[in-house]
């Protein structure tokens, strides 16, 4: 049976938000611990497009299933493991991309939750922490989704934040959510 489709964000509070990410139900694959079976011929762009034996997947839910058993390794590599078998999969820079940004409250108080490419709902906080890294081609924002996987934030969505950011006047400037501060100055 297909798997319904993502709610619409723009019309979800964040408490829903926060509801909605809780309720999402993942497979156990960090209790999976299959043989490794050699590569899945699968790729993550950058951009978050998924890739298979060179052709982009074009189907969003098949994208969504293989999202839920994807893994990242000890040793940094990320895996797509089912009970019986472990499949080397190639990501160019981060898993997810987050596409979309709510935000709630001022200040301190403020609450964001971030909508990703795969349709995943993710509100920042203690447990999904904004880190941000500096690359020889500008910063580079990423959100803590689950298990060591991260999604890269979208350019569009790194504007929101630096506005924000620079809107609150902290020093170094960064934004709230959940209670937690992230500097936007990588290592700050």
């Amino acid at each position: 049976m297909p798997s319904p489709p993502p709610p619409d964000f723009a019309s979800l509070s964040l408490a829903e938000i926060a509801r909605l990410a809780e309720e999402n139900r993942l497979p156990p694959v960090e209790s999976w611990n299959p043989t490794h079976c050699g590569h899945s011929d699968m790729r993550i762009a950058r951009d978050g497009t998924w890739f298979h034996q060179g052709s982009p997947i074009g189907r969003l839910p098949m994208v969504r299933l293989f999202s839920t058993i994807l893994r990242r390794e000890p040793d940094g590599r990320f895996v797509l493991v089912t009970p019986v078998e472990k499949l080397d999969i190639d990501v160019e820079d981060a898993p997810f991309t987050a596409v979309e940004m709510k935000r709630e409250g001022e200040g301190a108080a403020m609450r964001l939750a971030f909508r990703l490419n795969t349709g995943d709902l993710v509100p920042a906080g203690p447990e999904h922490g904004l880190r941000f890294e500096e690359r020889g081609d500008g910063p580079r924002p990423y959100l803590h989704v689950r298990r060591g996987l991260e999604a890269l934030v979208a350019r569009s969505v790194y504007y929101e934040l630096a506005e924000i950011a620079l809107a609150n006047g902290s020093t170094p400037p960064g934004v709230w959510s959940n209670g937690s501060f992230f500097a936007l100055e990588p290592g700050a």
